[in-house]
């Protein structure tokens, strides 16, 4: 009989990973989510899974027996502390001390799995890139605190590499950036995403790929203008930026607002991407927040919070085969001569600055933010046609878009700069103005920076 895996899930939101993870030999135990909207959609969808809500309560939970100590435990601890989109504070941050907690989790799990003749616990963590930039060292205390060091790790300027290795007291650690966009998603997002394992397993065997090859692949992309189920479509990329948690309600002033990534031309109107464009950018089934209680903003918040279901996928298909197997590492034949290392009796520390490491049997090791062999999805494929009327933009939303890009000085996609001068040029700069009086504005006017003129003599000169 195959070995049943059990997951706790911590900072579930829309469980991604029960959603990956659903083919796989795995159940999932226990989530744990506070916000209301993800918290409503795991009530729906899987109702006989509890969620114990608060992380900061799981370790009593453990301890007194009231939940199960599961084989992995996977988690994405608020990222908004260490995110370009937040005040990137860190540690000194409270949702970045989360991390911190999640490590106490994992300890107070594999403390108790070892009074029961278990293994340790094999762990996923999943957040933005950008704590391993952090000026507080985050992913230092992280990694360390993990492994099991009395001393917490620094590298030169807090700039971990986006690969690497660790063997450490308590536990082996790897950690890899990957980019969605080469597993068959639509989009643009890069994550960190960290293993952990006991001592005699090799996450390193999970994360990096070995191939005989680099050579690049040629895409063929697509047209950025086709028609389906007789609408009209522009698009202004083949895939999009990172699609963020404040889409629904900031999206105009985010750096997609300007590339056009995240618009749809539609009939000649422009549009937001759809809730159901969104869960297929992040490999969900369609619909799959479409619960009785949701608003639209409360999908794309979801949307944007959660994981690349793909990635996770092909993560945990690799963690389950590793951790039957417990294969020799793949770094055995490695030529140590062109690696960063560091160590001492506590720990051994690989710096993979390199995004391909080329073995002494003439194969490679894959640490790059690329898949060995790439899937590719655009969107074109995951455009709809029946999108709702709420999420195409007015005169004034297109007005409003303008005159921010003229007040940062703002570079912006040429198409989309004439699309949305020519909705934009329906109304008066009086009807405009009268409008978006009820909304805050930039330091300067509205028909100081744009006059109907203006707009009329942009069009006539940009016509094509």
């Amino acid at each position: 009989m195959r070995k049943i895996f059990s997951v706790g899930s911590v900072c579930s939101g829309i469980e991604a990973a029960s959603v990956a993870w659903k083919s796989l030999n795995i159940k999932f135990e226990w989530f744990s989510e506070i916000a209301k909207f993800p918290s409503a959609l795991l009530n729906e969808k899987y109702p006989t899974i509890c969620n114990i809500g608060d992380m900061n309560n799981i370790p009593k939970l453990l301890e007194s027996n009231d939940i199960s100590t599961p084989d992995i435990i996977c988690g994405g601890t608020p990222c908004q502390a260490f995110s370009l989109a937040g005040l990137r504070n860190g540690l000194d941050d409270e949702r970045g001390n989360l991390t911190l907690k999640f490590v106490d989790i994992v300890n107070k799990n594999d403390e108790l799995r070892r009074r029961k003749g278990l293994p340790s616990t094999a762990v996923l963590w999943e957040n933005v890139e950008g704590v391993l930039k952090d000026k507080t060292n985050a992913f230092g205390s992280f990694i360390s605190y993990l492994a099991g060091l009395d001393d917490v790790l620094y590298v030169k300027q807090n700039k971990w590499p986006s690969a690497g290795l660790i063997r450490g007291v308590k536990r082996n650690i790897a950690w890899r950036i990957i980019d969605a966009r080469f597993f068959g998603l639509a989009q643009q997002r890069k994550r960190l995403y960290v293993i952990a394992t006991d001592k005699n397993v090799n996450p390193e065997n999970i994360l990096f790929e070995l191939q005989q090859s680099i050579e690049k692949e040629k895409e063929i992309l697509p047209k950025l203008r086709f028609n389906k189920n007789g609408s009209s479509f522009e698009v202004f990329r083949e895939y999009t930026d990172c699609l963020y948690s404040a889409y629904g309600t900031k999206w105009n002033g985010n750096a997609a607002a300007y590339n056009g990534s995240l618009f749809v031309v539609q009939n000649d109107r422009i549009r937001r991407l759809s809730p159901l464009e969104c869960e297929r950018l992040m490999g969900f089934p369609d619909e799959y927040t479409n619960i009785g209680c949701a608003r639209k903003t409360n999908r794309y918040q979801g949307l944007g919070n959660s994981w690349a279901v793909p990635v996770i996928k092909w993560i945990g298909a690799r963690l389950i085969k590793e951790l039957k197997s417990n294969r020799e590492s793949i770094f055995n034949n490695i030529d140590v001569s062109n690696i960063d290392i560091s160590s001492n009796n506590d720990y051994s520390f690989f710096s993979f600055q390199n995004e391909y490491i080329k073995l002494n049997n003439s194969y490679f090791i894959n640490c790059s933010s690329k898949k060995s062999k790439c899937e590719y999805k655009y969107l074109p494929e995951i455009i709809s046609d029946d999108a709702p009327e709420d999420i195409y933009i007015s005169p004034v939303g297109c007005f409003g878009i303008l005159r921010r890009k003229m007040e940062r000085n703002i570079k912006i996609n040429k198409r989309l700069e004439r699309i949305l001068f020519s909705i934009a040029s329906q109304m008066t700069p009086e009807e405009i103005d009268k409008k978006s009086r009820v909304q805050k504005r930039g330091a300067c006017g509205t028909s100081g920076i744009l006059g109907h003129d203006d707009v009329i003599s942009f069009i006539k000169n940009n016509r094509g």
